[in-house]
């Protein structure tokens, strides 16, 4: 069976046949039932860890990162939660829109939510790369100047600035346009009137790659940081356990991020800037799946990549591949440790004098009486 569909762009009438046999190439609801099943339970288990981190690091430098993780994790977890109960309607739906959609209502909240939802983790993951690069090479002014009040204004404004992109087509009269698989909605893609129908999407897909790139360039430079001072030995530079948690963290985030939304974000500027055909069709809709999945692995990360599970992995290596490594570390320790309660046992506190002499022990005996 197929229905044809006529959608208006505000400059042409464009007819489109979609052939509803389509659900033999694309992924059945079950998929999205388990895609939005695992994102919320991921995501509300990973800011139930970020709280708690949140609260004992309140006062300190981590209490930046854990505060734009804790955003992070919040923002994939709407982004499960509106998307996929809008898709699951969808479905249910029968992907009918012209009988519970008339008025292009629902469409243009979806695409706003798909847009709002997808580049705000992107954005969030570029500006904890740059405040965690910042935190580690600049750390007084980090300290000083990037109050807990100015992360929460940055906080908003990363948001307020993906919401300005998702509405900006609803504002200049372009709206969003059901996609081919019809059960999603997106920038009207490969059917630009003017230049407005190619910049919206082409802004969405700039932005995201420069969040990208940005990510990249910062946790490269924090890595280096960090890797310099550990290699010099800086006992003056404290905290530098929670630093290497968070670069892995965000080396993570910057990975899941490239993989899931790196092949969207290319193909939607092929698909404005170039010709597609049918097979691009499923192509884009893999794309998309691909991309949803950022919301499930993020939360991970956070899971995961902690330095009490990592301490228990090193561990748990050292016990398989090098036993003989963990001896020699539990005999450094265990020396150490004894050396330590040997000297505070036998040392006694000294007396200095102005000039910085040694003063004698002057500590009155007591004289066995004869």
């Amino acid at each position: 069976m197929s229905s044809n569909r006529t959608s208006v762009t505000g400059c042409k009438v464009v007819a489109r046949s979609f052939n509803t046999t389509f659900s033999r190439t694309e992924l059945s609801v079950t998929a999205s039932v388990v895609s939005m099943s695992v994102g919320i339970l991921s995501n509300t288990l990973a800011l139930f860890i970020l709280v708690k981190a949140y609260r004992r690091f309140r006062l300190k430098s981590k209490a930046s990162f854990l505060l734009f993780a804790s955003g992070l994790v919040v923002t994939d977890f709407l982004g499960h939660l509106i998307n996929g109960s809008l898709v699951l309607y969808v479905y249910r739906s029968h992907k009918d829109w012209k009988v519970f959609d008339p008025q292009h209502v629902l469409c243009r909240f979806f695409g706003t939510s798909m847009v709002f939802f997808g580049l705000s983790p992107l954005l969030l993951g570029s500006v904890m790369a740059v405040e965690r690069c910042i935190g580690v090479t600049r750390p007084l002014y980090h300290s000083t100047t990037l109050t807990s009040h100015h992360m929460k204004k940055l906080l908003g404004l990363t948001w307020l600035l993906a919401l300005l992109v998702a509405i900006l087509p609803i504002l200049a009269h372009r709206p969003y346009q059901v996609q081919h698989s019809q059960s999603w909605c997106f920038f009207p893609l490969g059917e630009a009137c003017d230049w407005l129908d190619l910049f919206f999407p082409l802004l969405f897909s700039v932005l995201g790659l420069l969040a990208l790139f940005l990510s990249i360039l910062c946790n490269t430079v924090t890595g280096i940081t960090l890797l310099r001072s550990k290699l010099r030995s800086d006992r003056h530079c404290k905290g530098t356990s929670h630093h290497f948690e968070m670069i892995c963290q965000l080396l993570a985030i910057m990975l899941v991020s490239c993989v899931c939304w790196g092949p969207f974000l290319v193909s939607i500027i092929l698909w404005s800037t170039q010709d597609h055909h049918q097979r691009a069709n499923v192509q884009m809709l893999l794309a998309v799946r691909i991309a949803t999945w950022n919301q499930i692995l993020d939360p991970w990360v956070y899971i995961l990549l902690r330095k009490a599970v990592l301490k228990k992995l090193f561990l748990l290596n050292a016990n398989c591949c090098s036993p003989r490594l963990q001896t020699l570390y539990k005999w450094n320790c265990s020396t150490l440790k004894g050396s330590m309660q040997t000297t505070a046992t036998l040392s006694r506190p000294e007396c200095f004098s102005p000039e910085g002499h040694v003063m004698p022990d002057t500590t009155v005996k007591a004289v066995p009486h004869t």
